[in-house]
């Protein structure tokens, strides 16, 4: 299937949502022709870390109601920053969307402080790439998931990025993984 037909929902936090791993993120799956769907808690207008403003498309509990998507998504990947721990970590669907897509066979992504999500959701068990931030790996450790010191690891299907410097990798290896589909 070309990746013009595929889609990809992309979970972000509702506030405090790191620019710098968003934004990279989504330049580099729609340039490739992607149709990709984001969607946090709220569904508002969030403020991210570095003050810029981004406009969800809509809120992670219509994550199966968006227009143009028909059954799973191909890809269903987690962004972090600050916000990530306040409006993802404990969101009771999230950890749904994530074990119904893997279960699927559908690639699984987290990035910096949104890889938390994973572990929540049992799908993080081996060695994740090591986050930038300290409440994350804690937070991580805390759960039982080992991290390893590298910015990038892919395991079973889950891609998981080290933080914001990593954000385009992620992207790409993503896009790798739905090429080989």
């Amino acid at each position: 299937m070309p990746l013009e037909k595929k889609n990809v929902l992309v979970i972000m936090p509702s506030n405090q949502f790191c620019e710098e791993e968003l934004f990279p993120v989504l330049e580099v799956l729609k340039s490739a022709g992607l149709r990709v769907v984001v969607l946090s808690k709220t569904g508002a207008e969030a403020v991210g870390m570095n003050r810029n403003r981004f406009q969800p498309d809509g809120y992670i509990v219509d994550w199966n109601k968006q227009a143009g998507v028909v059954g799973k998504y191909h890809a269903v990947l987690l962004t972090g920053g600050k916000g990530a721990s306040k409006s993802l970590w404990n969101d009771p669907i999230v950890p749904q969307i994530l074990t119904d897509h893997y279960r699927a066979g559908k690639i699984i992504g987290g990035l910096g402080a949104g890889m938390v999500a994973l572990a929540k959701a049992s799908l993080l068990t081996e060695d994740c790439a090591a986050p930038e931030d300290e409440k994350t790996l804690s937070e991580l450790h805390n759960m039982g998931v080992s991290s390893v010191d590298q910015p990038l690891a892919t395991s079973d299907g889950i891609v998981t990025a080290s933080g914001p410097g990593t954000a385009r990798q992620f992207a790409e290896k993503v896009l790798q993984l739905l090429n080989e589909e």
